[in-house]
């Protein structure tokens, strides 16, 4: 399949950005904002080259790249995508550009913004094809810094504190996935950082497997999420701007599932059998929970915030299946909220912009004032629901399904949280986008035709894959394999 060499060039795609950004001169905003379009649109159709490029009758990891980094020690530039990785690469690439198009409006410090957002697009990118846990935690590392000064300088409601507080709860994750790392190297021998030879060398250490395992999933959970360490996640989206809520939720809570996937499900898997009905519990809590709170806020990016804690926890409930079809819906859900959830905030962004007030109480009747940017929430909070058409219906449909017949009861109770998701959903959309409107808000601008372009973009791929859904689920299904 293809060049090898596709994988750097889209990892460098976002570094070119970034240096871009630092030679052009901060008085050049537009230039600045053009160069970044630019290497974001190169991104992308590089990983949809990979994405349409992937040879499934092949499966396993493709596109290898192998260099030795600090080979005395075993760590090496190992990179390469399978069905689950292709997936997830194309997810990026999508909310990068759009995040970067959503944007064109900021003047705030532009310089510093965007090499921010590439520098964290970046890391995203790194992970998801990194095939040596030294660099995969290296590029981890490196996705998560960027968010301190993004939501710090270009965020609002208590953005200080926001930032510390999701810096702090990260800090506690990584804390305890670098000694679980460790210990993985060690117990595979000391000789190579490689997953997939970890994988083989602790197959037959079923000890040292339960008991590194719950270090590695709640370190990446947090990141993901995970209930009860989940507070930092709507804090966050709350105080982010508006492209950073959308990688925040899109990609970035993503690296925590995708870590439990590619790390401890697949190095540990005998620690998973051990610890998943206790973290099957947790992760239906954060559905029922993260629905159940989300009815109570009144501030859209709050509702939101709580709704991403329930859609992760339909992730996290998936991949506890460790079945086929639920890890499957897991991944699948994955991409799906990203999309839905970087349309929901790029929607919320647009209103926010003109009006400087999320409360939903002090709206009512958008959809006639400004129907278009009414229509991308709409649209979003559909998705949102599971209405079938849309991508997210097939991925939460496999995961429920999946739940129902390896944990009937935790099965039923995720059921009633979709149920609240409906909820929440439709009380938004009956205050604020529908009913009488407010006379205050009749000077606000409907959606141009260039602020049109990101959200039409997030709304056809939520669409496409919605009719589609094979097109993404048997890319997925090579690697996962298939009930």
């Amino acid at each position: 399949m293809g060049n090898p060499d596709l994988l750097t060039y889209i990892l460098l795609a976002p570094i070119a950005a970034f240096l871009a950004t630092l030679v052009i001169p901060g008085k050049n905003e537009t230039a600045i904002k053009a160069a970044n379009a630019v290497f974001a649109g190169v991104a992308l159709v590089l990983s949809i080259i990979v994405f349409t490029q992937y040879d499934m009758a092949k499966g396993g990891y493709q596109l290898v790249t192998d260099i030795p980094w600090i080979d005395s020690i075993g760590i090496r530039y190992t990179v390469a995508v399978d069905g689950v990785g292709v997936v997830l690469v194309l997810l990026n690439a999508i909310v990068f550009f759009t995040g970067v198009l959503t944007m064109w409006t900021l003047k705030l410090r532009v310089k510093e913004y965007f090499a921010f957002m590439a520098l964290l697009v970046f890391g995203v990118f790194g992970v998801f094809i990194s095939l040596d846990v030294f660099v995969f935690f290296f590029f981890y590392e490196v996705a998560v810094l960027p968010m301190y000064p993004l939501i710090a300088i270009w965020g609002s409601t208590k953005k200080e504190y926001s930032a510390m507080k999701l810096t702090l709860y990260l800090m506690v994750g990584s804390a305890l996935l670098f000694p679980g790392l460790i210990a993985l190297f060690v117990g595979g021998g000391s000789s190579s950082w490689n997953i997939e030879f970890l994988a083989v060398a602790l197959k037959n250490q079923p000890e040292l497997q339960v008991f590194v395992y719950p270090f590695i999933y709640v370190g990446f959970g947090i990141l993901a999420g995970m209930w009860p360490f989940h507070g930092w996640s709507p804090t966050g989206h709350v105080a982010a701007p508006t492209a950073v809520s959308m990688l925040h939720a899109g990609v970035l809570m993503k690296l925590g599932a995708f870590g439990i996937l590619r790390i401890a499900i697949g190095i540990l898997p005998h620690g998973a059998e051990v610890w998943a009905p206790l973290f099957a519990v947790t992760a239906t809590v954060g559905i029922v929970y993260g629905a159940f709170v989300a009815m109570r806020q009144n501030d859209f990016k709050y509702v939101i915030g709580f709704s991403s804690v329930s859609h992760m926890g339909i992730v996290l409930l998936g991949l506890n299946t460790l079945s086929p079809d639920g890890t499957a819906g897991a991944v699948f859900q994955m991409f799906a909220h990203g999309i839905m959830t970087a349309l929901f905030f790029s929607a919320v962004g647009f209103i926010y912009d003109q009006t400087h007030d999320r409360d939903i109480r002090n709206f009512g009747g958008l959809s006639k004032q400004v129907p278009i940017a009414a229509g991308f929430f709409i649209v979003a909070a559909l998705c949102g629901m599971g209405v079938p058409g849309f991508a997210s219906f097939w991925a939460e449909f496999l995961v429920f399904l999946q739940a129902l017949a390896t944990w009937p009861v935790l099965g039923v109770a995720a059921i009633v949280g979709l149920v609240f998701t409906a909820l929440y959903a439709l009380r938004v959309l009956g205050k604020a986008m529908f009913g009488p409107a407010n006379p205050q808000w009749d000077h606000l601008k409907d959606a141009t035709p260039w602020a049109m372009v990101p959200r039409v973009i997030l709304i056809g791929v939520l669409i496409l894959f919605g009719f589609f859904p094979s097109w993404i689920l048997d890319l997925i299904h090579t690697t996962v394999g298939s009930n």
